[in-house]
């Protein structure tokens, strides 16, 4: 029995053993399991961390970007500003004080060049505060450079100053018809036919294009498109060679013209060789000449500056007027009847300032008007203006609002901007409207530039060239 009891003990203590042995074995795994999760946790931690990172690297970044973009905005918009407020030239009249408030953080050192092209003035001896007013003089007809500088150390741009005699004007505002020829004949496209044979045909196609001007077929010069056709008609289909004008520069080339389905040889292109409309005359000089549009005549079609052999300007009576809305510019018809008593002058040049030539006795009997003083750029101001018009059969000064003037504006018939506010101008037209370009303006009783163009917009806004820069033509 004792044995026994030994035995059963014996037997109970080893269980027990086993349950502690169990019991400390479980506390390690246990353990492990919470090393387990902590590191899932850290692992979680780390890879929220890094995300964080990569975003902050991404909003870094497109800070930083976007501050460079706004940065340079704010840099390209100050030197718009800048060089839009400083003018490449200024004109000056001899003998009389010219007041310039350019109002720009930039400074510029007066030189002038002598007959051995060097400047003949001390270097730094005339330097000029830009951002203050400034007061310019010249004793004589002649010709400075000023050098300036932004922020008085960056070079940027070189201002040539010109001291002219003071000029007058008759301002004229009357309708005008013209007509004017070109020099040579105008491509205005090129284009297919169909051959004798069902074949289409386009031989011109990539060896002239628009804008061209053909001077000569086989040696033969030709100004009208009747003796152009009638040159390739009379080739028989041999290849013709042609001297054109592109782009100011002159070239050959060769065009084998077809037989068209009616028996005609063509090249396949269009041209003109004339252009014909309505403007206004801006003014009359002393000696008897005239400018007009305040801007070139160019192609309907190519847009291009048209190259004018010569032209003529008709008197013209306006018979009917669109009045212009928006997005409608409006339009005055006038008649034109060419025939010589009613012509007024002829036509030397077209150039982007506008068109200009001489008077006959018609044309000055036109200009009755009293002659004005012109009005430099810098003397113009933003408020009340007048410009001078034919509208209703009477030529009169109607009331505008000079809303902008742009003393070096990209566009030189842009210079001015102006608001119609006249109610006898409105109600007849709208504002501004085709053939009132060339129209003088005048303001401060000087005469300051004429109208170039409307806002498609809104017709009662519209733009002007300074009359300075017509003068330069």
């Amino acid at each position: 029995m004792g044995w026994l009891r030994n035995s059963v003990i014996g037997r109970k203590r080893i269980r027990e053993k086993r349950k502690d042995r169990q019991y400390i074995e479980s506390e390690p795994a246990q353990e492990t399991g919470l090393k387990a999760q902590a590191g899932s946790e850290m692992v979680i931690l780390l890879q929220n961390w890094k995300s964080r990172i990569r975003r902050y690297k991404v909003y870094r970044a497109l800070l930083c970007m976007t501050l460079a973009v706004s940065c340079t905005a704010l840099a390209g918009t100050l030197y718009y500003y800048v060089d839009s407020s400083i003018p490449s030239v200024i004109n000056i009249r001899a003998g009389e004080a010219q007041s310039l408030n350019l109002g720009v953080p930039a400074r510029g050192e007066i030189v002038s060049a002598s007959e051995q092209g060097v400047s003949n003035i001390p270097k730094g001896a005339v330097d000029i505060d830009l951002s203050r007013t400034i007061t310019l003089k010249g004793a004589m007809e002649s010709s400075y450079r000023m050098q300036v500088k932004l922020f008085g150390f960056l070079n940027f741009k070189d201002v040539n100053i010109q001291v002219i005699e003071d000029q007058e004007l008759i301002p004229v505002g009357a309708p005008v018809g013209i007509y004017v020829k070109t020099d040579g004949v105008l491509v205005v496209g090129t284009g297919e036919f169909q051959g004798g044979d069902g074949v289409t045909y386009s031989p011109g196609k990539y060896i002239l294009k628009s804008g061209d001007y053909v001077r000569s077929v086989n040696g033969t010069p030709v100004n009208q498109k009747d003796e152009f056709i009638r040159l390739v008609e009379e080739s028989g289909g041999s290849e013709i060679l042609m001297e054109i004008e592109r782009e100011g520069e002159l070239t050959q080339v060769e065009v084998t013209p077809v037989k068209n389905a009616s028996g005609e040889y063509k090249i396949g292109v269009w041209v003109r060789d004339n252009a014909q409309g309505v403007g206004t005359m801006t003014y009359i000089d002393s000696r008897g000449n005239f400018g007009a549009l305040g801007h070139g005549i160019t192609d309907v079609d190519t847009s291009t500056l048209m190259h004018m052999e010569g032209g003529t300007l008709y008197r013209t009576d306006i018979v009917d007027i669109q009045k212009g809305s928006a997005g409608n510019p409006g339009e005055m018809t006038g008649m034109i009847i060419y025939s010589n008593d009613r012509i007024l002058g002829e036509i030397t040049d077209n150039s982007a300032r506008g068109i200009f030539g001489t008077c006959n006795q018609k044309a000055l009997e036109m200009g009755a008007r009293e002659p004005l003083p012109i009005g430099l750029k810098q003397e113009i101001e933003k408020g009340t203006a007048q410009i001078l018009c034919t509208v209703d059969g009477y030529t009169r000064y109607y009331d505008v609002e000079i809303t902008a003037v742009h003393l070096d504006h990209d566009n030189v018939n842009r210079g001015i901007e102006l608001t119609v506010t006249d109610p006898d101008l409105l109600a007849v037209t709208g504002g501004i409207v085709q053939g009132m370009s060339g129209s003088p303006i005048v303001q401060n009783g000087k005469f300051i530039g004429a109208v170039t163009h409307v806002l498609v917009q809104d017709s009662r806004k519209g733009y002007g060239i300074f009359i300075e820069n017509m003068l330069e033509h």
